[in-house]
């Protein structure tokens, strides 16, 4: 038989954890479910921008991997699991616009901005709900949501008349 422990490096306070996991947990999902559809984006992007949109959508799916990562590594430092299999990822996660086949590029700038848009709404929500809670797992969410519109604004850079 297993024994589970949990180990807590800050012995966080179990209320503080359970708020910061609340509100992190929605990002970690949201990121997860960006890091698949934007390499499904990747693959089958077609187009006169398709080598652009194509490494584009690689630093994209980089940098949402980065993050998740990060914010799911902040819950479990407070001493909480994340759940982020794939059946997770889909029950929870706003469906994406990206599609199973051949895309052009301009459709597929359009579905992974509306993907980061949709993020960033969790992004804010975590922004304003850590305030209160946890300024470090605040400071972390503050940084993802820089990097996320920094992605936003290179890939719309392509879509600008």
């Amino acid at each position: 038989m297993t024994k589970n422990h949990t180990i807590s490096a800050t012995a966080a306070d179990p209320t503080v954890a359970a708020g910061t996991a609340q509100f992190l947990t929605p990002v970690v999902l949201g990121l997860q479910a960006l890091v698949v559809n934007g390499k499904q984006a990747h693959w089958n992007v077609r187009g006169t921008n398709f080598l652009s949109i194509h490494e584009l959508l690689d630093t994209v799916v980089d940098h949402a991997q980065a993050a998740s990562d990060e914010a799911a590594e902040r819950i479990v430092a407070l001493g909480l699991p994340i759940d982020a299999r794939l059946a997770t990822i889909a029950q929870k996660a706003t469906p994406s616009a990206i599609g199973a086949g051949f895309t052009q590029w301009d459709e597929t700038v359009r579905d992974i901005v509306a993907d980061i848009d949709v993020i960033l709404v969790d992004v804010q929500a975590a922004i304003d709900g850590l305030d209160e809670i946890d300024l470090t797992s605040q400071d972390i969410v503050i940084g993802i949501k820089a990097g996320l519109e920094k992605d936003r604004w290179f890939l719309s850079a392509h879509l600008a008349e």
